[in-house]
This record gives structure tokens, C-alpha cells and sequence, in this order.
């Protein structure tokens, strides 16, 4: 179960929900339960929270899934997501890879 994934529905307010499974990219519905408001309260077009809810891919944006909500995936496994980069990389840049290629230089400048 992955608790508190955040859906973004088109046009609409993001809500809370409970997933059965992380999505794959074969699925054409998102399949979750327990859905509430961001405050925690329940939504007013749903009439019984502990409901199994189905959305069509078609009408989300997309989904916030925390890194530490997904229980059952070890953060080292090949199944866990990679974590988020800011660009700079912890590894030092080779000089080889910081060369220009004056090659490429001359066709932009021809440009």
C-alpha cells in the first residue's frame, strides 16, 4: 500500500489517496482508496471513503508519490525510484568530458 499520493486531476483540486500498487506504464487507470481533500477532510461527490475509486489516466496530470510513503520498496532495489538530481552531480567531472569539440563550435558558427 502507498499511503498519501497526491493526484492532480485535470481542472480539479489535488486529492489524497491510497494506492494498492505503484502505477506501471501498462496501466490505463489509477485504482486507490481512501480519498480525502488535502485537509483531510472527504471530498462531496463521494459517498463512502473506504471505497475502491478508479480514475482514467486520461483525466489525471499526474501524481506526487513521497519516496519514503511506498512500503515494501527497498530504497537499493532496481524497482525503487531514482532520487531526484538538482543537476549537480556527485561525481567529478572528467577533463576529457569538459573538453569542447571544436568541430561542433565551427558548425554552430557557420549557423
Amino acid at each position: 500500500m502507498i499511503k498519501n499520493v497526491v493526484i492532480h486531476i485535470n481542472n480539479e483540486q489535488p486529492l489524497l489517496a491510497d494506492l494498492y500498487d505503484m502505477p506501471t506504464p501498462r496501466d490505463v487507470s489509477l485504482v486507490c482508496t481512501n480519498i480525502r481533500m488535502l485537509d483531510g477532510k472527504k471530498p462531496i461527490f463521494i459517498d463512502h471513503q473506504n471505497s475502491v475509486f478508479v480514475f482514467p489516466y486520461v483525466t489525471i496530470r499526474f501524481l506526487e508519490i513521497l519516496a519514503g510513503s511506498a512500503t515494501g520498496l527497498a530504497h537499493d532495489s532496481e524497482d525503487a525510484l531514482p532520487a531526484a538530481s538538482n543537476g549537480h552531480s556527485a561525481e567529478p567531472m572528467d577533463e576529457a568530458d569538459l573538453e569542447l569539440d571544436e568541430d561542433f563550435l565551427r558548425r554552430i558558427r557557420e549557423v
